[in-house]
């Protein structure tokens, strides 16, 4: 008759971060800021969208992660945001405890105060928590 073996608990291990431990992309994503180039097509007006997923931040009551799928719409003016630098500068918001309305706002201060566009729009449409749902939307619009 065989023995059934009882599997051996994994926990996960906090260890302290040190600088030769963090791993390269978290680095990357710490030193997160946002990275212009000259629009292309000054003058003319077109629009941007932009939707990333799999946001997440942190409630800072709780310490719960909190997911949205954010949506960034705007109008170039002299600038564009880079996509590469945009996604790693909302990465860097994984581990901050922040209010969904304080996110959203923090982002369209960061992208105006970075790309200066003639008008933004961002949508942050978070997963319900608790049987609550919420989406906040803010904007900027050059005058």
């Amino acid at each position: 008759m065989s023995q059934v073996s009882q599997p051996d608990t994994i926990r996960s291990e906090k260890t302290e971060k040190t600088p030769e431990s963090i791993k390269y992309g978290e680095r990357i994503i710490e030193e997160g800021e946002l990275i212009t180039f000259p629009n292309p097509r000054p003058g003319r007006r077109y629009d941007v969208q932009i939707t990333f997923p799999e946001f997440t931040c942190k409630c800072p009551f709780s310490g719960y992660p909190d997911f949205a799928t954010f949506y960034i719409n705007y109008c170039p003016d002299e600038k564009v945001v880079e996509l590469k630098a945009l996604k790693l500068y909302a990465n860097s918001f994984r581990d901050r405890y922040i209010s969904h309305e304080e996110v959203v706002n923090v982002i369209l201060d960061d992208f105006v105060a970075a790309c200066d566009p003639l008008f933004v729009k961002i949508r942050a449409d978070f997963n319900p928590r608790g049987n609550v749902h919420m989406v906040v939307e803010v904007q900027h619009e050059k005058t």
